[in-house]
Order: structure tokens, then sequence, then C-alpha cells
């Protein structure tokens, strides 16, 4: 079941990738009403970014994740900062409709998945997970900002030439966080009768250069992680690139798309905005 982002990659992952501005936490929160009765189950977790954070707002957080190693960074991490009501289970989005049986129809108040939904068949998982859902209760698709070589900025300019150059081939790839990414959840959640919203948290944030070095590789499977050697050299082209900057500033958009769940029979819009 492993997906190829264990070892040295889940290690980039848990160092190096952003986390969440307790706005967002708040705009979740408001969203589907948590409260202390609440289960959250977090897809695709990776090492805990979101999960962990959630476990404050709810009385039990799920983290389902492939990658063994990523469930073990973020249970340990989980350990660390005393956090008692978060669980760990090795799944995928095929295992949603199991779930059901393991908590129970109707008592989850939220399901995340964040940075994590190009991996899934959105069809499939959004009307897999109706009856985990409680009413008023739902799915958020996170999408945490844009990939880090792909941002309107200079040093993000400059770090995919970097990147291209130590790969030998342009690099485009979106993670489909981009508006047609956007398109497909915003769709496929208004197929599956969930009632739409969304909004967004926008804040600037400072981003270290081995940040960003670390955080390219957290996005490589292991299979195609360079060797020891080429990442060195890889963190070498960058500073040089950068005129010896240990530091940008990186301005971060995390765009939230909320399927509230509601009963099949009810009417009115499909889509709502809210700003």
């Amino acid at each position: 079941m492993a997906t190829g982002f264990g070892g040295e990659v889940a290690t980039y992952y848990a160092r190096h990738r952003r986390g969440y501005p307790p706005e967002v936490l708040d705009a979740l929160a408001a969203a589907f009403r948590l409260g202390g009765d609440d289960t959250v189950v977090d897809l695709g977790c990776g090492t805990g970014q979101l999960s962990l954070p959630l476990a404050d707002r709810a009385a039990a957080v799920i983290g389902v994740d492939p990658e063994p190693d990523m469930l073990a960074i973020a249970r340990r991490t989980a350990l660390d900062q005393g956090i008692g009501n978060a669980t760990w289970m090795l799944g995928s989005d095929d295992d949603v409709p199991a779930l059901s049986r393991l908590v129970g129809e109707r008592t989850v108040g939220a399901l995340t998945v964040a940075v994590a939904i190009h991996f899934m068949d959105r069809d499939t998982l959004f009307e897999a997970a109706r009856p985990l859902l409680r009413p008023g209760g739902g799915i958020a698709v996170v999408t945490n900002g844009e990939p880090l070589w792909t941002q309107d900025a200079d040093w993000s300019l400059t770090l995919r030439g970097c990147l291209e150059r130590m790969l030998g081939h342009p690099v485009t790839a979106r993670c489909q966080t981009d508006e047609d990414g956007r398109r497909r959840n915003r769709e496929a959640l208004v197929r599956a009768g969930y009632r739409y919203e969304e909004t967004s948290v926008r804040y600037d944030a400072p981003l270290t250069v081995d940040d960003m070095v670390g955080g390219v590789f957290s996005a490589m499977s292991a299979e195609h992680l360079p060797s020891s050697r080429r990442r060195a050299a890889f963190a070498v082209d960058v500073h040089d690139a950068l005129g010896g900057l240990d530091m940008v500033t990186e301005r971060v958009d995390v765009r939230l798309q909320y399927g509230i769940a509601r009963n099949r029979a009810s009417s009115g819009d499909s889509y709502v905005t809210r700003r």
C-alpha cells in the first residue's frame, strides 16, 4: 500500500512542509461547526501538518495515509506534543467505506483532504464519504498554496531554473493546485450532492532557503529522489542563484473548498461562495 513517499522523503516532508495558520483551523471549524463531540478524518494526512492542530478542535482526529513512514512520524510528533486524541490508520481513499463500520455512520464532523486530492478518485471518494458525515458536516479540500517552483515571484523562478538544471527537463507540475484542479473539486462535490462553499486564507510567511530546497525533495517519490551528492549540489546551486540569501517571503494562498452534507432530497442552490 506504500506510495513511495517514505524514507528520506517522509523526513523532508515533516521538516520542510509548511503548516497552517490558526485562521485556517478557525475556518474549518466554523464551516462544519466542529465541536467537542466530533471526529475528524484527515485523509492523506502525511506527517500530520493538518491533523495535529485539528486535534484541538474535535473530540478525535483520525489521520489516514498509505505511507507507513509518514504515519510513524505523525504518531511520534503527536506523542512529543502531548496530543492524546489523534490516532493513525494505514489506508487510502479506497478504505473510506470501511471507516463507516469502524467509527459508525453519521459520526464524522469533517473529512479533510489537504494537498492530496490529485492522488484520489474524487467522484468515488465524495460519494463513499456521505454515510460517514453527520448533517452539517462535510468534506474540505485544502490547497495549501502553490508549489514552490510555480509561484509568481523571482525566487520561485530562480528555484525552478535550478530544479530544471538538476533534473534535465522542464518542470511544470502544479499538483492540481490551479484553477482547473479547484474546478474539478467543485464539480465533483456538487455531483455528489453536497452544498458547495469556498473561502481562502492569505498571508505572507518567511521561507528559508533550506525549507525551499527540502520542500522540493519532499514532493519527490523515493524512487526519483536524487543521490545525496546531487541533492547537496542542488542546495548550493539554489543558494548561489539567490545571491546568498538565507530567507525570502512567500505569499501563501490557502484555498478551502467545502462540501456540506445535506439530505439528498433537500433543495436549494448547490453553489455558494464565501469570501
